[in-house]
């Protein structure tokens, strides 16, 4: 039974947008499969991890007949790259064998049945639909998403909090030691909601989400949340829990500025974070009227000092930072220059584009 026929790079490109959340490990086999589902010409392609799923389709269906069957992903997908360019691919089904067939190559592949695939029940209704560009929602998600904590036991944190309301649309993450916030003029008309997308998701958006003004609506349920954009839907489980007051933790008193060239700065901190060791981070700011001087020291006795020029006329302030908190930041931002607002060495430091209150970034100090 004839079940596609593409050419190879067009099914690569489905491919690889339903594969990247298949996991290589599974309790269940059938999750280590993409589902693949056709109705006369046209073939849905669909991937799930039981928290997310991923579908996408494509007019490649082959043959009369109406099937569905799934696919170890990541064999097909391999499979499919390693063929020539200009390949034409027929993939046939016959029985419990899935064929793959392009110019001289052949492969036969198992298949389980379609019916075994467990799809995300979507709710009966969902709360409230919202719509923005797509790049709105990409560089949003851009901005915080390195703050996110990493399998933290406070899993309200391990992912994005996505406040939408009529006059904002606002993105928050942290993992307990810094605090990204970022927020773009809301679409107007909407109440308020609040919710914390897992990081698994925000990864694939930040993966998926082209940066055109086309839109992504996002549909809200009470434990979901469904993004439509391009020929992609992707429903995802919520987080649930209570995430932290942000607005308390960005200071808010801090009196000593300082403006600094970003490209610089970031120069700067690579130099110095070669004598950091991977155990220990730390690097020491030692700020004066207008100079910076930035030390690393690790157990072997090394040190690492560097010096620039800085727009600062406040007192000296002597603080120490995880590198990688002020590398991650540095690195995403797109300004020419960067501010700190500090107060003294045992406060957080908030992170800032000169002139613009779109973004802050807040870290704590460490004791070096």
């Amino acid at each position: 039974m004839e079940l596609i026929h593409s050419s190879r790079d067009a099914l690569v490109r489905k491919l690889q947008i339903v594969s990247n959340i298949v996991e290589r490990r599974n309790t269940l086999p059938v999750l280590a499969n993409i589902l693949l589902k056709k109705q006369g010409g046209l073939l849905t392609l669909l991937s799930s991890d039981i928290e997310m799923q991923i579908q996408t389709s494509a007019e490649v269906g082959a043959g009369g007949e109406d099937t569905a069957t799934t696919v170890a992903a990541r064999k097909f997908l391999d499979i499919l790259r390693s063929l020539p360019e200009d390949s034409d691919v027929m993939v046939k089904l016959d029985g419990k064998k899935m064929s793959v067939q392009a110019k001289k190559s052949r492969f036969a592949l198992q298949t389980l049945p379609a019916e075994d695939f467990p799809l995300v029940q979507e709710p009966k209704e969902w709360v409230t639909q919202i719509s923005l560009p797509q790049k709105m929602l990409k560089n949003l998600l851009g901005m915080v998403h390195f703050s996110m904590a990493q399998q933290d036991l406070r899993y309200y944190l391990n992912g994005v909090l996505l406040v939408i309301e009529s006059a904002c649309v606002r993105a928050v993450a942290t993992d307990g030691h810094r605090l990204a916030y970022a927020d773009a003029p809301g679409q107007g008309g909407t109440a308020k909601h609040e919710v914390i997308i897992p990081r698994k998701t925000v990864l694939e958006l930040s993966r998926l989400l082209n940066d055109t003004d086309d839109t992504v609506t996002i549909d809200l349920a009470s434990n979901q949340a469904k993004f439509t954009f391009s020929d992609i839907t992707l429903i995802t489980k919520l987080v649930e829990g209570k995430f932290p007051d942000y607005q308390r933790v960005i200071p808010k008193t801090h009196q000593h500025h300082v403006v600094i060239s970003r490209d610089a700065l970031l120069h700067s901190l690579q130099r110095a974070s070669i004598l950091t060791s991977d155990k220990f981070r730390g690097i020491r700011w030692v700020l004066s009227a207008n100079g910076l001087t930035i030390v690393a020291n690790n157990s072997d006795q090394e040190e690492a000092r560097d010096e620039m020029e800085v727009e600062y006329q406040g007192p000296e302030i002597d603080v120490g930072f995880n590198v990688n908190y002020l590398l991650d930041v540095l690195n995403n931002l797109k300004s020419e220059t960067v501010q700190f607002t500090l107060q003294d060495g045992n406060s957080s430091a908030l992170v800032t584009t000169p002139g613009k209150d779109d973004f802050k970034y807040v870290v704590m100090p460490m004791r070096i």
